[in-house]
């Protein structure tokens, strides 16, 4: 049958080596994460270390647990409908948790965008979160030679150090290390591999919605105030490809007019679609200020907005929170500001705007 609830699903990425295929073979062995799928490109790339029970033709397997293990057939959408047919089906009995493992050169935006844009898809799969693993032996060199390991790493929800009983974990070097990562993407928590039994609680239901309450938990999803903190006290290290990363949050205090709103995301994903690299907001809105509108984007692809039933605390303002690429903050600030300003801007020509993003017809720019 149908599930429910729709099913979470959890991105694995991580440079070639980082140690993808040992996190998840720990992951796997958590008696929690039963009736798992784990969705790979090929059995043969991945060395699962599971006694298999089964293996069919179709690119499943069975593993002794109750897990499956499957390769992307075709392309990753048709392997997450099929995941769902089967259990329609009753080929498999239940499914409770899809992790995909992308390749060690893989950009996880592509992956991210099934979920959020294929509309049958969104609405039996829910994005739970990234996860990148991050070598700390060769991590620093991975960082400075290749921009592909930058990006995985700015995009992640939860960074996972492994091979960190190979280090001094006390030293200046590894210090420098993961401030360097907490730069890249202050908003997601590090988590080391070696640390005891308990990974799993660390690096799962990392999403908008805790499955435990039922409710949204905007804090641990939007984590604005991690990087807010970092923002104000310790700016930016220009490191080769690090300076091109920026994390930044916008906030606002009043209630906002939809169209203005609609106006500033429809400028900045249109013309800075592929330099956004996350986009994570929870919206106070003059039509209704009592349900906030939750909106997720990665690049130009953005999840259909959608009303919480109320505010989960007591902080009304609306927030943002930004990872971008090569993007100018003073001017998505800049623009934020000038846009609700003027709730009845007409929209710009996209051609003046990317020759001068500031140059809204209309706008006050003060």
């Amino acid at each position: 049958m149908a599930p429910s609830t729709p099913i979470p699903v959890s991105i694995v990425t991580g440079f070639l080596g980082s140690g993808k295929t040992t996190l998840l073979n720990r992951l796997l062995k958590d008696p929690s994460l039963v009736d798992t799928a784990v969705i790979i490109n090929e059995f043969g790339d991945v060395g699962i270390d599971h006694l298999l029970v089964e293996q069919s033709n179709d690119g499943v397997i069975e593993l002794s647990d109750g897990c499956l293990c499957c390769t992307i057939r075709g392309d990753l959408v048709d392997t997450l409908a099929d995941l769902i047919d089967r259990l329609q089906t009753g080929r498999i009995r239940a499914l409770s948790r899809v992790i995909i493992e992308t390749t060690g050169l893989a950009d996880p935006a592509p992956v991210l965008q099934v979920i959020m844009a294929q509309p049958v898809l969104s609405q039996v799969y829910r994005l739970d979160g990234v996860i990148v693993t991050v070598d700390a032996v060769s991590g620093p060199a991975t960082l400075d030679n290749h921009e592909e390991a930058i990006k995985q790493v700015a995009m992640a929800d939860r960074i996972v150090l492994t091979k960190t009983d190979l280090v001094d974990r006390d030293s200046p070097e590894f210090a420098r290390f993961t401030t360097r990562l907490m730069q890249l993407n202050p908003g997601a928590p590090q988590v080391s591999a070696q640390d005891g039994e308990g990974i799993k609680a660390e690096l799962f239901d990392c999403g908008l919605y805790d499955p435990e309450t039922k409710t949204a938990d905007v804090s641990r999803w939007l984590r604005d105030a991690a990087v807010e903190e970092h923002h104000h006290h310790h700016g930016h290290d220009v490191n080769r490809h690090d300076s091109r990363i920026r994390a930044f949050t916008l906030q606002h205090d009043q209630p906002i007019d939809p169209g203005a709103f609609e106006t500033f995301v429809d400028l900045l994903r249109s013309v800075q679609g592929e330099r956004l690299l996350r986009f994570k907001a929870i919206v106070c809105l003059a039509d209704n200020p009592d349900r906030p509108l939750v909106v997720h984007g990665v690049q130009s692809v953005f999840h259909p907005p959608a009303r919480l039933a109320a505010w989960p605390d007591e902080d009304r303002r609306t927030r943002l929170v930004i990872i971008s690429r090569d993007i100018d903050e003073n001017y998505v600030r800049r623009l934020f500001d000038a846009i609700l300003d003027t709730p009845s801007v007409d929209t710009p020509d996209r051609e003046a705007l990317e020759n001068n993003p500031l140059a809204v017809p209309g706008v006050r720019m003060g």
